[in-house]
């Protein structure tokens, strides 16, 4: 039954992982085989498997919209000119790939899923790294990885707040638990920056450059970006509390890169005199633009505020809530089988409203936004159907509580399973538990509300650390967000990768794991003092 139950992660492993099917064959061939299995080994009905794919077709539409949002930003930025001077304006920060990839993936990144969440970060970023010179390949991989860290108190500590709702609602235990997350992260999040530009050197580099010279000088730099970040996110966590976490230890970030940049502080002289990029430079010429470098950032920046605006004052976030509200609940009359999409709340729209106030601002006329929606609307066939194929199995994994078996749901199940036999070096496995739940679901939220209440079970029988157990958790699925199918499949799209997510998770895997080893690892150590 173990096997059964494993099928939702196995499945996608196999045929995109190792066989390379593109997303759109491979995640259908795993909807129907878990669709079977379902109805097979955990008796689920036809009510209920009807249920999960009108319900996985609903959840697509919200992520859907949010790619709709991002693709539009990208297109009506390149038609006003705006890419062209951001462009400009890095090229004068600093031409170096390895500090953009920082400054967007890393810190601008860590801010939108401060803010927002739902996949958003990687979105934003992918496209802007393509306009600034990046392969797309990399620029996916790198957006993805670098939306780890953040992850964890996302969308203004959703992960917590909502995650550990089984747990505890207590403001204080929230609290304790961001205050030992940040301390473990404090070890393990802060080689993030390094790590990411190991990977854009090793993975994406020329053949013939000293690659390991172009990433040590880089080292003292990162490490100097990645420790600010965390000590931020600990004195955030410690002093304000775990719903700014992952907004101001970005932002307060973001300033002190920009000044060491500034002042060539930790930077290698070499970046200045040779930047390491992947621009061709034969043939390159000097960009021009009579437009302001605020100008052209003014949609992002409007993005950010408009998101924050919308999820920390509380009279403009029921309104936003409530207002054109189009969640469903109780799908075919099933209590407790729900889709939300509350339709002004979500980044989708947020993203919308930035871009038609940053064509205002930019170029004074709305004229280009309905032939270019039209045009991203008709590139947009492939990403929907495989969103929906993937969260078609999702949904029948996740909903195979409601079964005639009397068997728990398949990630619980895997959960019990694994308890069983690892209880004893639990700390180990916490993180790899939180990751497979993003893996499958694609959200850190879902999966810390799914395997919270059995991670905390197991921390009291073990006699273990319940706070270090839930951040071990929380972390673990953060770094879940790296190789979650549907995230890999919404950004590859949007920048024309489609088809190639197998090599994309492929990429990812590593990094995940690492991630969470060394999560295990020093959690290892805090429990043991």
């Amino acid at each position: 039954m173990i096997l059964v139950a494993l099928s939702a992660v196995i499945l996608p492993m196999i045929l995109l992982g190792i066989l390379n099917l593109p997303a759109t064959k491979g995640m259908s061939i795993s909807a129907i085989v878990v669709m079977i299995l379902g109805a097979i080994f955990w008796k689920m009905n036809t009510k209920i498997l009807l249920a999960s794919i009108l319900q996985a077709i609903h959840k697509s539409l919200p992520i859907i919209w949010i790619l709709f949002g991002a693709l539009i930003m990208l297109k009506t930025l390149e038609h006003t000119g705006a890419i062209t001077r951001i462009n400009i304006g890095f090229e004068k920060l600093s031409s170096d790939m390895r500090v953009q990839i920082i400054l967007i993936a890393y810190l601008f990144g860590g801010l939108i899923e401060g803010v927002s969440g739902f996949g958003t970060p990687a979105m934003v970023t992918a496209p802007l790294m393509i306009a600034l010179g990046f392969s797309p390949i990399a620029s996916v991989t790198l957006a993805l990885i670098a939306d780890s860290t953040p992850a964890a108190f996302g969308a203004v500590g959703t992960p917590l707040t909502v995650g550990l709702s089984n747990v505890s609602e207590s403001t204080n235990f929230l609290n304790s638990i961001g205050k030992s997350l940040t301390s473990i992260d404090l070890f393990a999040g802060s080689l993030m920056p390094t790590m990411l530009v190991f990977l854009l050197i090793f993975l994406f580099g020329k053949s013939d450059e000293p690659k390991i010279k172009e990433w040590i000088q880089f080292i003292p730099w990162t490490l100097l970006i990645g420790i600010f970040y965390s000590v931020a996110a600990l004195l955030t966590a410690m002093f304000v509390g775990y719903e700014f976490v992952s907004i101001l230890a970005p932002f307060v970030t973001i300033i002190v890169a920009i000044i060491t940049i500034r002042t060539k502080f930790l930077i290698p002289k070499s970046s200045f005199n040779d930047p390491w990029t992947m621009k061709d430079s034969t043939g390159e010429k000097d960009e021009k633009s009579d437009m302001s470098l605020l100008t052209a950032w003014s949609p992002y920046i409007l993005v950010v505020l408009l998101l924050l605006l919308s999820r920390t004052i509380p009279a403009l976030k029921s309104f936003m809530t409530s207002f054109l509200n189009l969640s469903w609940t109780n799908i075919l009359g099933i209590k407790g089988l729900n889709s939300d999409w509350e339709f002004l709340y979500s980044p989708g729209t947020i993203l919308t409203i930035a871009v038609l106030l940053g064509l205002l601002i930019q170029v004074k006329s709305l004229k280009s936004f309905i032939p270019t929606s039209i045009n991203v609307i008709k590139s947009m066939k492939n990403t929907a159907i495989a969103l929906i194929v993937t969260l078609i199995m999702v949904q029948v994994f996740t909903n195979s509580n409601f079964n005639n078996a009397n068997l728990v749901s398949m990630p619980m199940y895997i959960a019990e399973f694994v308890s069983k036999y690892f209880s004893a070096g639990w700390i180990f496995i916490a993180p790899f538990l939180g990751a497979l739940g993003a893996f499958v679901t694609g959200s850190s939220t879902v999966s810390t509300l799914t395997f919270a209440q059995i991670q905390s079970d197991i921390a009291s029988n073990a006699n273990i650390s319940q706070q270090i157990v839930l951040a071990a958790q929380l972390i673990g699925a953060a770094a879940g967000n790296m190789i979650c199918v549907h995230n890999i499949v919404a950004v590859s799209s949007l920048v024309g990768l489609s088809g190639q997510e197998g090599t994309i998770l492929r990429k990812t895997l590593a990094p995940s794991l690492l991630y969470c080893l060394l999560v295990g690892i020093i959690g290892f150590v805090f429990i043991s003092l």
